[in-house]
């Protein structure tokens, strides 16, 4: 389905019946990476998964999208679809905005998984790294999008999974060059927003990689606990609905029924 937005198109499906997940994907992907975990959930759920800006079927707006400018379209969607609340999965980058949303429209949500993602910002050394990712993506962004997928797993996995890994590549691969830059932009801007999962009333979880090489563990246990946020625990990388499919699902389950 298409909503219009501020004279782009933003690409979502809506799946199921009942009380609503939101499931919100990671720098690179799109709503695809849902497509084998959706149906295990719209027996008993409606599930929505969107496109983010610049990403999948969703147009680009301008050089930069914010955070705030992501969770902006992603309420545009559930305003059109007469959504009240929900709960919010969001991978990587999805977490990010899930958290800007969750900030801005508290009373949306009613429970936040952040999947392999941080409420915190980008140190300077992270800053830097955008910034190089930057430069290389204009250079080559096929090559950029090449090295960055297959990193995102534990190296124990990258033989296992060299399937999957493709599969990711090749829709990693249809991000356009502005979607990658503008994400790239938007996620070096974005601010702390540890406050949000101190603050708020929902219920929330932290799903974490004990080998994840883009977040370092010790960190986010420790922004679990500061927070009292449920933490569930893989063994593997950044990569949780491919890596650690069967037990997400179990977990993603448990976390919505209760």
């Amino acid at each position: 389905m298409i909503l219009e937005y501020k004279g782009s198109q933003v690409f979502y499906t809506d799946v199921g019946q009942g009380n609503c997940i939101v499931l919100l994907h990671g720098f690179l992907e799109n709503s695809t990476m849902w497509q084998s975990l959706v149906p295990n959930f719209t027996s008993s759920y409606r599930v929505i998964c969107i496109d983010l800006l610049g990403h999948g079927k969703t147009e680009c707006i301008g050089y930069i999208h914010p955070m705030e400018l992501m969770a902006d379209a992603v309420k545009a969607v559930l305003d059109e679809l007469k959504i009240e609340t929900c709960t919010l999965v969001g991978h990587s980058m999805g977490g990010y905005v899930a958290l800007a949303l969750a900030e801005n429209y508290p009373e949306l949500v009613n429970r936040l998984c952040l999947m392999n993602s941080t409420a915190l910002d980008d140190n300077v050394k992270r800053k830097a790294n955008r910034d190089r990712a930057i430069e290389a993506v204009k250079k080559n962004h096929k090559m950029f999008v090449s090295m960055s997928i297959a990193n995102l797993f534990a190296p124990a996995n990258r033989e296992r999974f060299v399937k999957e890994i493709e599969l990711v590549k090749q829709e990693a691969l249809k991000t356009p060059l502005q979607g990658i830059i503008a994400a790239l932009e938007g996620m070096k801007i974005r601010p702390n927003r540890e406050h949000v999962l101190q603050d708020t009333m929902f219920n929330k979880m932290i799903i974490i990689g004990h080998k994840d090489p883009v977040l370092e563990y010790n960190t986010l246990i420790k922004q679990a606990n500061v927070a009292t946020v449920e933490i569930v625990e893989f063994p593997d990388g950044h990569m949780s609905h491919i890596e650690n499919s069967k037990e997400l699902t179990y977990k993603l389950l448990r976390f919505i029924e209760k």
